[in-house]
């Protein structure tokens, strides 16, 4: 005897999305089945980490629960999972520049060698200090003074302050202008970069 169950995993796509902008959780749920493994494996290629991916999948059908109703695709929701999905990841990866990922790389941006377990990250270390010397000529003359001693060579605002003979509230400010300007140039050229990458 065939279940309830059985006739939605039968049904097809066009279907199942018009029983979803009716409310169907049942409908949501073959839909899920139907694309969560493969929106998974996409998003994965770019994060590198379960976590991350299984958070974006998430998110991404329960916008499409949240607006099932306004939906416009009839045969297929695939593209528009498949975008919602690629404006998370563009999301996911300006937080990291603007959460400040940013100051790990900057910490270490100096080393002349990288340690073992770093090498999955070269890449992208030598991608972030490429953007970084690029961005860094939006910054006044005094701003990268200060941000060359303070973060590259990382030495104390103190210890700025006396090799520029600047007040140690001045390096102080000077650096947070410094930051703010290199955390917003550096968003707008890795968004780009990750747009031009991205399938």
């Amino acid at each position: 005897m065939r279940t309830p169950r059985d006739n939605f995993n039968r049904m097809n796509e066009k279907e199942l999305i018009t029983l979803l902008k009716q409310g169907s959780q049942r409908a949501f749920d073959s839909l899920y089945q139907m694309y969560s493994k493969r929106l998974y494996a996409y998003c994965y290629q770019y994060t590198k980490s379960r976590e991350k991916t299984e958070e974006i999948v998430q998110d991404v059908f329960m916008k499409l629960w949240t607006n099932k109703s306004s939906i416009h695709q009839e045969d297929t929701i695939k593209h528009l999972l498949f975008t919602i999905a690629k404006n998370q990841l563009i999301n996911a990866y300006k937080s990291n520049v603007n959460s400040f990922v940013f100051e790990n790389y900057v910490d270490y941006c100096n080393k002349e060698e990288l340690s073992v377990n770093d090498t999955g990250h070269i890449v992208e270390y030598e991608d972030f200090c490429k953007a970084l010397q690029k961005v860094m000529t939006h910054l006044s003359d005094t701003q990268q003074k200060v941000f060359d001693y303070c973060k590259l060579r990382q030495l104390s605002n103190k210890e700025t302050a006396r090799r520029l003979s600047l007040q140690e509230q001045t390096v102080k400010n000077q650096l947070s202008i410094a930051l703010k300007i290199l955390r917003e140039e550096l968003s707008k050229i890795i968004t780009l970069i990750f747009l031009l990458i991205i399938k």
